[in-house]
């Protein structure tokens, strides 16, 4: 998906999976056998994460780990993974590097991992029900002005050029960093300004709780304040099957 030439032999028989939303999509194409190798922040399915070879975090992978194992295809993701221990890894095996903005960019990732693991019916299948939860997911009806929140000390925020702003809109909320790249460091002060009728606490990377809420209450007492499932606002493999009736719901509660 990066544009890059990448020589995998088909089908491969050996996978090693950088990226958590990316491995829940290869258990769902029904690739027990073929992986050998994930990270540790690959919980789901959690059969796997309690059965298969840990080779480290998605930006800490243990590089001789991975040689060791002599997998005949990586699958990495050009933002959840570091650079520089990616190019590492494609001088000696090949690696397939996803690169995720928007539902059509991760619906494209999904067939094209089934095209190159030789699960290609299999990933039509899981495209095609997120394509129709995502055609049959109602707008909110009362638009709102939304801070996401991803980080805490310093706080950080979702901003454009990112899946789960994509999300946000498709909902029918507005990102009030739209305006900021990324995922950029806010102030308290920055934050008061921008007037969000929302505010989403995620559960990752930083593990919100209920005990945080208070804080940004404070800084927005006119705002709600409410805990968020990252990854239902941020995999995007096949847990967008379950995202879009998660995000319904969603709606439904506030």
């Amino acid at each position: 998906m990066t544009g890059r030439d990448v020589h995998i032999p088909w089908p491969p028989q050996r996978i090693i999976s950088l990226v958590p939303s990316q491995t829940e999509l290869l258990a769902d194409l029904d690739l027990e056998e073929e992986v050998v190798g994930i990270t540790k922040f690959c919980v789901h399915p959690e059969r796997w994460f309690r059965s298969k070879t840990r080779i480290g975090g998605t930006k800490t992978i243990h590089i001789d780990q991975v040689r060791a194992m002599h997998p005949d295809l990586v699958i990495a993701n050009k933002e959840e993974n570091e650079k520089g221990q990616i190019e590492a890894l494609a001088s000696c095996c090949p690696v397939w590097i996803s690169d995720i903005y928007t539902v059509p960019d991760a619906l494209r990732m999904i067939r094209e991992v089934g095209m190159i693991t030789g699960r290609e019916a299999q990933a039509g299948r899981v495209a095609q029900q997120v394509e129709n939860g995502f055609a049959t997911l109602q707008r909110d009806a009362v638009p709102k002005r939304v801070a996401y929140f991803i980080w805490r000390d310093p706080w950080m925020c979702v901003g454009c050029n990112t899946f789960i702003h994509d999300m946000l809109e498709r909902i029918g909320w507005q990102n009030v960093f739209a305006d900021r790249d990324r995922y950029p460091e806010i102030t308290p002060d920055e934050l008061i300004d921008s007037r969000p009728d929302l505010v989403l606490l995620s559960s990752e990377p930083y593990p919100f709780r209920e005990k945080h809420i208070s804080e940004l209450q404070a800084l927005l007492p006119e705002a709600t304040v409410v805990l968020a499932d990252g990854e239902m606002f941020s995999w995007y493999g096949s847990r967008m099957i379950q995202a879009t009736v998660y995000l319904q719901q969603f709606i439904k509660m506030l």
